[in-house]
């Protein structure tokens, strides 16, 4: 019966998974990654679902799209999606990017520019094999945001954009511990759906669609701890690089965090971020540096007759 094959390569980054679609992809006409991504969401979006969503992939699964970029100087023009859409941007993805793409022989050590829908943003393979990702400028768009959170109460948290956007959350009374996971899942929806409710958002009505709650470290190996709710209703694995992103932003916007010095992100399974920021012209751009590790070489197969082609829907 006819059939479609997608190529993918596999990894995680500090426990968060990615898909790099390496072949098989829909061809997109050279316009721009912001109207590339549109382009996906409105024409082929059958392709996301069925790449990342089950029964071939998982709510926590990121995949990417990677194509030709329209800008010489970038390697390549890169749009990442999830269980229900797309992001404007992911660091754990980009990781995962380079990590796949030298594991496949084709890029070496070095500084590598990437056209993402949020922006362009460079990524450093180092020899070590961490990667070192150069964000969007990112900053604090709201400071002390206090939201009525039923059953919960009021929460307040600060609203930030790092590619995405996000509400972060420091004093929550929360244990960022693997044995109350169902319960920060229960926390961290409640919070997302009451900024629903009450038409909470980013700049110019962005929406914000990831929840991440803090905690100070003081065992010295991590400055924070973090617990992030992702898009889709999973939480992130990894310390969630456009998280880290998020709160380093905030940090500088409250004088804690000075450029160069360096910040120690710990995900909620236990690996860490090591992230910074530099200020050009007035805005801030974190870097953050961590590492993947490619677990799968794959060709996904879609059959014509197979009642989930595209996907279980969400």
């Amino acid at each position: 019966m006819p059939q479609h094959r997608i190529r993918v390569v596999d990894s995680h980054t500090a426990g968060e998974p990615t898909r790099v679609v390496i072949d098989g992809s829909p061809e997109l006409p050279a316009i721009s990654a912001a109207e590339r991504a549109a382009l996906l969401r409105h024409e082929h979006d059958a392709f996301r679902s069925a790449v990342v969503c089950e029964p071939r992939g998982s709510d926590a699964l990121v995949g990417a799209w990677l194509g030709p970029a329209l800008d010489p100087s970038c390697l390549a023009a890169v749009i990442y999606f999830n269980n229900v859409g797309y992001l404007g941007m992911c660091i754990h993805g980009t990781i995962g990017l380079m990590a796949t793409l030298a594991h496949l022989g084709r890029i070496e050590p070095g500084r590598h520019r990437l056209e993402t829908p949020a922006g362009l943003v460079e990524a450093e393979l180092l020899e070590s094999g961490d990667v070192a990702v150069t964000n969007v400028a990112s900053y604090r768009h709201a400071a002390d945001v206090a939201i009525d959170v039923p059953g919960f109460g009021t929460v307040v948290g600060d609203i930030a954009f790092a590619g995405n956007w996000f509400f972060l959350v420091q004093d929550h009374g929360q244990q960022l511990t693997r044995e109350h996971t169902e319960s920060l899942v229960q926390y961290t929806r409640a919070i997302r759906q009451a900024i629903i409710r009450n038409n909470v958002t980013g700049a110019a009505g962005g929406e914000i669609d990831h929840i991440a709650l803090f905690t100070d470290e003081s065992d010295g190996d991590a400055d924070s701890r973090d617990f992030v709710l992702c898009p889709g209703g999973a939480f992130d694995r990894s310390p969630c690089g456009t998280g880290t992103s998020a709160k380093l932003a905030c940090l500088h916007a409250q004088g804690r965090l000075k450029p160069g010095q360096s910040w120690r992100q710990r995900g909620f399974v236990g690996e860490v971020f090591e992230g910074s920021v530099a200020v050009r012209d007035g805005q801030v751009f974190p870097t953050v540096r961590g590492r993947a590790h490619v677990t799968a070489e794959a060709t996904l197969i879609l059959s014509d007759r197979d009642p989930f082609r595209s996907g279980i829907p969400q």
